[in-house]
């Protein structure tokens, strides 16, 4: 089915938050380095990046659990509100919310740029009015002038929505430049926006989803890029407390107008954004207390975040310092591959089809283990991007030293951990982790819960699938003949070790198999485990 003509297809909405998170991913360190406005605390990288990771990992888990293009554009904005970190990531969710809202509305015969323009003006009132005092020469500067220049390319009847998205861009790069004149603490830093920065690369996402384009490059140098020291005084300094109030609020929509009026007068960035009885409130105050207070006489604060400026960086430091040693983190996704990881020294972090983690997951994993250098396996292919999205934020936030080796099987991370030793050097473990995940042919079985189209032809509910390298290459109708086939063609290269995992319910099929091995393949050694994963009867390996 095709999506109607005034509204966004969800292809395009998934494709959108993949390369706008891999791009602020890439550009992270970058935009936290142009950070002095604000507070140069050289965090709104991170923010803006973990606030689009979280509301992709929102919708993909929604989409993956059947829900219809509505529903999944809510989960968006929720996503992105619950993730929201900082001023801009803040900022960045109401405008993410308030862009999908408009698209949701659009009639079946509204001409797309028209939709697109309009909902791109939305986001930038949503941002304005979500601000307690808007500063010109910020996020909000650029987000206004992208949606001037969407407006006015709409307003020609032969423009489409590619055309919308590339005057949007342009500008907001062209504004961004501006912003210097507009802050003195930006022109005296020699810098530009760092929240402007970020709304360019999300808008540059945009437009490359809709055109193919690549972004247009940076002219450098586009500022010092490094965070300028505080000058006594100011924010970040021990003997001028300031702090960063951050709480999730359940409240009436007729409580947010008091509760601004109450936290306007303690401090500064006040931005409360949301709606539907969940906001997420974010405010600078010297005043920690009545902030909260604030909230309680609104409603029902939560996941409270308080962030002291002058000790963020010290903090850092005292981590960096106390942490030692190496930890592998996997995603297991099963019982029995759970106390596998484990028996092998690993943090687990329970996952796999269906209940993938998030980057939060992850992140807190890698930060909790309280090792200076940490691997991690996601075992899962749609796995890898979250897991290299939670090691930049670790190595960003606490200093830790984490690589992410892709592994895309749970068998490919059990060789990995196999070969894991604590003993070389983080790159040579890292280096050799990967290698032998690599080198691991992998497949599995399962049966096929809907009708398909796959790589070996049609399949009907029912039928099992024997799957090779993540492709669906065999259709048939018993667990073990399917079984046999994908093992024989993972030997067809050749190979001295079968790892066989049994899922729930699989244990005979594994025993099957296992006997199979050691009577078509004396020379081969077979070793199965009690892996206990969901939809998978059997994983399998050679190496």
């Amino acid at each position: 089915m095709h999506a109607p003509r005034g509204s966004l297809g969800l292809d395009s909405v998934l494709r959108f938050v993949d390369v706008a998170t891999d791009a602020l991913g890439a550009a992270r360190e970058e935009i936290d380095a142009l950070n002095v406005y604000p507070v140069p605390d050289g965090d709104t990288g991170t923010n803006m990046f973990l606030t689009v990771s979280a509301a992709r990992d929102a919708i993909r888990e929604a989409v993956a659990a059947g829900a219809d293009q509505p529903t999944a554009m809510k989960t968006l904005s929720r996503g992105a509100l619950l993730g929201a970190r900082g001023n801009s990531g803040v900022i960045l969710s109401q405008m993410l919310g308030a862009y999908v809202a408009r698209l949701g509305e659009a009639a079946p015969d509204e001409r797309h740029a028209v939709s697109v323009a309009e909902a791109m003006q939305r986001a930038t009132d949503a941002s304005y009015a979500a601000v307690g005092t808007p500063v010109e020469g910020t996020i909000l500067t650029v987000a206004r002038a992208a949606s001037d220049a969407a407006m006015a390319t709409a307003q020609d009847d032969k423009a489409r929505a590619r055309d919308v998205f590339a005057a949007a861009a342009a500008a907001a790069r062209e504004a961004l430049a501006r912003t210097p004149t507009q802050l003195k603490v930006l022109a005296d830093a020699g810098v530009v926006d760092a929240g402007g920065r970020g709304l360019v690369v999300v808008l540059d996402a945009a437009d490359t989803t809709s055109t193919g384009r690549r972004p247009m490059p940076v002219p450098e140098p586009f500022g010092t890029h490094h965070i300028p020291l505080p000058r006594a005084g100011e924010d970040l300094t021990e003997d001028g407390p300031s702090y960063e109030v951050m709480y999730l609020l359940d409240a009436e929509d007729d409580a947010i107008a008091p509760l601004k009026k109450a936290l306007a007068p303690l401090g500064d960035s006040l931005v409360v954004v949301g709606g539907q009885g969940l906001w997420n409130v974010h405010v600078h105050v010297d005043d920690v207390g009545a902030a909260i207070e604030a909230g309680i006489e609104a409603g029902r604060p939560h996941r409270v975040r308080v962030t002291h400026f002058a000790e963020q960086v010290s903090e850092t430091r005292r981590k960096q310092a106390t942490r030692t040693g190496r930890m592998v983190v996997a995603v297991a996704a099963g019982p029995g591959l759970k106390a596998l990881f484990e028996e092998a020294g690993a943090v687990v972090v329970e996952g796999g089809p269906g209940s993938r983690p998030s980057t939060g997951q992850l992140l807190e994993a890698i930060t909790r283990c309280g090792a200076a250098e940490v691997v991690v396996l996601p075992n899962d292919a749609d796995s890898v991007k979250v897991a290299e999205i939670a090691a930049r934020t670790a190595e960003q936030e606490s200093g830790i030293r984490v690589e992410v080796v892709p592994s895309t099987a749970q068998v490919q991370g059990l060789a990995a951990m196999a070969v894991h030793e604590p003993g070389r050097t983080f790159d040579q473990d890292v280096r050799e982790m990967t290698a032998t995940a690599r080198h691991a042919r992998h497949g599995a079985v399962t049966v096929a819960a809907k009708q398909a189209i796959t790589m070996a032809g049609p399949c009907e509910p029912g039928d099992v699938l024997g799957v090779v390298a993540g492709d669906f290459a065999v259709v048939g109708q018993d667990l073990e003949a399917v079984a046999r086939e994908v093992l024989e063609r993972l030997l067809g290269g050749g190979g001295e070790l079968v790892t066989i995992v049994a899922g729930e319910g699989g244990e005979q099929l594994a025993a099957a198999c296992a006997a199979y091995v050691e009577d078509a393949h004396a020379a081969v050694d077979v070793m199965v485990y009690d892996g206990g994963q969901e939809r998978y009867p059997l994983l399998m390996s050679v190496e």
